[in-house]
């Protein structure tokens, strides 16, 4: 494989419409916020990252303002002037900034898509190319969609139905305390024959047992991340309770926590976002362990943009990726997103993997450029400054 120089790395706030707000058990915001890398080669080739934080720490510790004092100020100085043989050898090289996975992450994220078009492989092949054989690359993924908490259980229907409608066949709804077990209900009485999982995104605790198990009557995929976004062994003391099986999120924020979690017993189901485990790098590390022991496993999402999207789509590709991903076609966030072609749901609920070179779409400047200026309107970390 060809090696890379990098000559620049160039950071670029964003905020971007919602076609509809998801609302999650810790709120919604207004925007999709993200820093999108752009790393420059001595060659003149580009490539192309997304950090998708937040502007609160809810999800993740990080924010907008987080993430980009890290990026600029730590992870980019080391990165420039740097002959890059293999994307995996930057973990390495960022060793001394501790945590920050989602910015460490959308860096890397930009070198991986800079070196699959140095190489002139689309950046699902790069990705199987870091495998051993008998990891090549499928041409579409099975997706899912997520459905946020709405303002009315007819509102919930509605949208379940419109959905599948469009084609969905998983579909994961989110809940709360007071929002979960007749929700459900009502769910699986419509729509008795559906592919459906729950996330919680942190909300309960182990005292509420007794009120998830309750949902074992629903016939359901998985339940995502119920208790704590920091605890694994908690949640091995609940999957034993459950017929349903767990299904780990915040918790796993590399491979190691990913073994002390099946060691315990804390989840039979994994949900990788790699920017929440610090890259690509450790996303293969996790993806290797899930396929030696044919653990259930599928890519979640956090909102991205094109360029984030089409990274997560071309990770999907790989074959141990059993599970319908968390990957929504384009039109159901944005109208318009910053690259182009949008990403389109097929017929089985698949969408096709980008088959040019890198990450396969092109980044629309003026479009970026809007949505450089919309963020410089809404930044909520102005007064700060002032």
């Amino acid at each position: 494989m060809k090696p890379v120089t990098i000559h620049d790395i160039k950071l670029r706030v964003v905020a971007l419409p919602l076609v509809e707000l998801l609302k999650t058990s810790f709120g919604a915001e207004p925007y999709k916020t993200a820093i999108i890398i752009e790393a420059v080669s001595e060659a003149g080739l580009t490539g192309w990252g997304e950090i998708p934080v937040k502007t609160k720490p809810s999800y993740g510790a990080e924010t907008v303002l987080t993430a980009l004092h890290i990026t600029r100020d730590f992870l980019a100085p080391r990165l420039k002037g740097q002959t890059i043989a293999s994307p995996t050898a930057l973990p390495a090289l960022f060793r001394s900034v501790r945590g920050n996975h989602h910015a460490r992450a959308g860096v890397e994220a930009a070198v991986w898509d800079l070196m699959a078009k140095a190489n002139e492989l689309p950046l699902a092949a790069y990705f199987a190319a870091h495998l051993p054989p008998g990891n090549e690359a499928r041409d579409s993924v099975s997706v899912g969609v997520s459905i946020g908490i709405q303002d009315s259980l007819e509102s919930q229907i509605a949208l379940v139905k419109k959905r599948l409608d469009e084609g969905y066949r998983r579909i994961k709804l989110k809940i709360e305390p007071g929002w979960d077990v007749d929700v459900v209900r009502a769910i699986r009485q419509q729509f008795p024959d559906i592919m459906l999982m729950l996330d919680a995104n942190s909300a309960y605790t182990l005292a509420d047992a007794e009120r998830l198990k309750e949902l074992d009557q629903f016939n359901l995929l998985m339940i995502e991340q119920p208790l704590a976004y920091d605890d694994i062994y908690e949640h091995s003391q609940l999957q034993p309770q459950l017929r349903a099986a767990i299904c780990l999120d915040e918790s796993i924020a590399s491979a190691h926590d990913w073994q002390v979690a099946r060691k315990l017993g804390a989840g039979k189901i994994l949900n990788l976002k790699p920017a929440r485990v610090g890259g690509f790098t450790e996303s293969l590390k996790i993806y290797q362990l899930c396929a030696e022991t044919r653990t259930p496993l599928w890519i979640g999402g956090m909102l991205e943009t094109g360029i984030g999207r089409a990274a997560n789509l071309s990770f999907a590709a790989l074959p141990a990726v059993n599970l319908p991903s968390d990957i929504s076609a384009t039109d159901r966030y944005f109208n318009p997103d910053i690259t182009e072609p949008p990403f389109v749901l097929e017929q089985g609920s698949c969408i096709k993997v980008p088959a040019g070179t890198g990450i396969g779409v092109e980044v629309q400047r003026d479009r970026l450029a809007e949505a450089e200026a919309r963020w410089r309107e809404f930044n909520p970390f102005a007064p700060l400054f002032s």
